[in-house]
């Protein structure tokens, strides 16, 4: 009944989008184009979904699907809420020609207006242009972002150190090796005192990252590389023959990222020293609200940290943050999240405006959060998952410079 209904319902939706091309032209040969891409694309995402197995996860055959699904439906939406604009007036001129009997070519239906369609047409070109722009370009485009912040505890030996953050790689979803190799190059070249990555090296399974292992080794800062689990890396999106299967391959992630030289933090801390001063590397496992998984022990990895001591918190989802940080007596002076992707698609003027169809989920995601003595970053994330691309939330690297407060005389 589900499928029936979910057919039924894409099939009155295409046949309603398919009256702006029609009231643009009579050529039957471009009403044949439009029907055959239309059945492409819908029958390759039909394939793809009954074709699904979630033993493997999601495949790039499977995100291109959704990609150029999404596209489609986002223009013909667009097209579709020109013409319900349109039938609002039409529909009651109708009734009053069939009380009037006033007729025209089409019985006491008005016509649709050309002009109307051709600014539904043209409206709705903007985002399907977009979003294949994002799925050939965007997904690739990589930005280094950079934050300079203040503290007035943070020890003067740290006055100018230098991190840089990256999060959400989804190795399962790459297809494109000299670019992900771009990607790292350019995270090597800010030449940062630490690398953190903040969760999601895969989508489903271990094996997703192995292709990778050699480029994603070259990673090199001088106080080293760290890193924490996100809610995709415990395999909890995919199916598995029993417990010990899922349990093997956990382990291999855990071993992986050791043969990378990545330190995993498991709710645990680490030591950066400089000059006989030091800092608090804390890294949590998954916390996050709405069903997602909560294995993260703030109190656990801070169990070595004194509540004095100057603290970087790693913490996939950024929910956890005002959730259990932000109230917890030990203060944390920096978070580092990542987990919503700026939901790889949004508007954004650089200090001026931010706007993502994810702000409606999740309060803190993409940017600078908080006061000057506990502050959050919400990385948009290095890769992507399901619609393989990015429009205007470009996948992020970023580097921020710790700088003590100068005292004021």
């Amino acid at each position: 009944m589900r499928w029936i209904l979910t057919i039924l319902f894409f099939v009155l939706f295409e046949g309603y989008a398919f009256q702006a091309v029609r009231t643009l032209t009579q050529q039957k040969s471009i009403w044949m184009v439009y029907g055959f891409l239309v059945l492409v694309i819908f029958g390759n995402m039909l394939y793809q979904s009954l074709t699904f197995d979630r033993t493997t996860g999601m495949q790039v055959g499977m995100m291109y699907g959704i990609g150029f699904f999404i596209s489609l439906f986002v223009f013909q939406l667009v097209l579709i809420l020109f013409l319900l604009f349109e039938d609002i007036v039409r529909i009651p001129i109708t009734i009053y020609n069939f009380f009037t009997k006033t007729q025209s070519d089409l019985g006491y239906l008005p016509g649709r207006r050309k002009l109307l369609s051709q600014i539904a047409l043209g409206l709705a070109a903007v985002p399907l242009v977009s979003l294949l722009y994002g799925m050939y370009r965007g997904r690739y485009n990589y930005k280094v972002l950079h934050y300079a912040l203040e503290y007035d505890d943070l020890p003067e030996a740290f006055d100018g150190f230098t991190m840089t953050q990256i999060s959400d790689i989804h190795s399962g979803s790459f297809d494109n090796a000299e670019k992900v190799q771009y990607g790292v190059d350019l995270i090597n070249e800010q030449k940062s005192d630490v690398i953190f990555f903040t969760g999601d090296l895969v989508n489903n399974k271990c094996d997703e990252v192995l292709p990778w292992v050699t480029t994603f080794s070259q990673l090199k800062a001088t106080h080293g590389v760290y890193s924490v689990l996100g809610n995709h890396d415990y395999g909890d999106y995919a199916d598995w023959e029993n417990d010990a299967a899922k349990g093997e391959n956990m382990e291999r992630l855990y071993a992986t990222q050791k043969k990378m030289g990545w330190d995993l933090l498991r709710n645990e801390a680490r030591w950066i020293e400089k000059d006989g001063q030091k800092i608090a590397v804390v890294g949590v496992e998954n916390w996050g609200k709405g069903g997602f998984k909560k294995a993260g022990d703030l109190n656990q990895a801070l169990s070595g940290v004194a509540p004095e001591d100057f603290k970087i918190l790693l913490s996939h989802d950024p929910s956890h943050w005002e959730a259990e940080v932000l109230p917890h007596p030990a203060p944390v002076q920096l978070t580092l999240s990542g987990h919503t992707h700026g939901m790889q698609f949004g508007i954004e003027i650089p200090g001026w405006f931010k706007w993502s169809p994810v702000q409606w989920r999740y309060k803190q995601w993409a940017g600078i959060y908080g006061t000057e003595q506990q502050r959050l970053n919400v990385n948009r994330g290095f890769g992507f998952l399901a619609y393989p691309g990015r429009v205007g939330m470009w996948p992020e690297i970023t580097v921020i410079t710790l700088k003590r407060t100068k005292a004021t005389v």
